[in-house]
């Protein structure tokens, strides 16, 4: 799709330029936003999974979501517009662990993605609302949102995503004293983390088992 938006931008270049139609510099701009939001959306993705590798704070990648929020707003897309909310949010809730300045973003990215019917995205945010719930002790809150988050992963199939959110379900349950029910929600994670190939998901596991055990 990136190659054809580019070559119909070159022909509303030449029909514009040879053909005498200016309105096809509007058609070429529509096309060239298009493919400059998803390569923002998708480099700020890759920056962002280096920070989770050596935790080491990118210049680059705040600015990247944004102009893909800019981008996707101009488009009139709120599917991109919600997606690239949520790594606003996402990138101050965990680069910056600014959770207050992450709310809002993270707030509208799920009202849009609801709203576009794009599930995984509405999962996410509701993900990272729930932790941020979590963070500030409303554990009823927390549970509420992980849980329908785990059972829009569960409808579209992204086990990886489902054993990533029951770890943080565990750790609900641990804190509501529910120490059996936790150490249950880590074996299902650890079995579906295996299936889907999900290595680092199993770390977080082990650790969380570890923290649970011992708590």
């Amino acid at each position: 799709m990136t190659d054809d938006r580019i070559g119909r931008a070159r022909l509303h270049y030449e029909r514009a330029v040879f053909g005498g139609d200016a309105d096809a510099l509007d058609a070429a701009d529509r096309d060239l936003d298009a493919v400059e939001a998803d390569l923002a959306l998708a480099r700020g993705r890759i920056v962002h999974a280096r920070y989770l590798a050596d935790r080491t704070e990118d210049p680059d990648e705040l600015p990247l979501f944004e102009r893909a929020v800019r981008l996707y707003q101009r488009l009139a897309d709120p599917r991109g517009e919600a997606e690239a909310l949520f790594w606003v949010g996402t990138f101050h809730q965990v680069v910056r662990q600014d959770f207050e300045t992450a709310q809002p973003a993270l707030l509208r990215a799920a009202d849009l993605a609801a709203r576009a019917g794009d599930r995984l995205t509405l999962s996410y945010a509701l993900r990272h609302l729930g932790i941020a719930e979590h963070r500030a002790g409303r554990l009823d809150t927390a549970r509420e949102r992980l849980a329908e988050s785990t059972r829009l992963r569960r409808e579209i199939g992204f086990p990886a995503g489902v054993a990533a959110n029951l770890i943080g379900l565990a750790h609900l349950a641990a804190a509501g004293g529910d120490r059996s029910g936790a150490l249950a929600l880590l074996d299902e994670a650890a079995t579906l983390a295996e299936t889907a190939e999900a290595y680092g998901i199993l770390r977080w596991v082990r650790e969380a088992r570890g923290e649970i055990a011992s708590g």
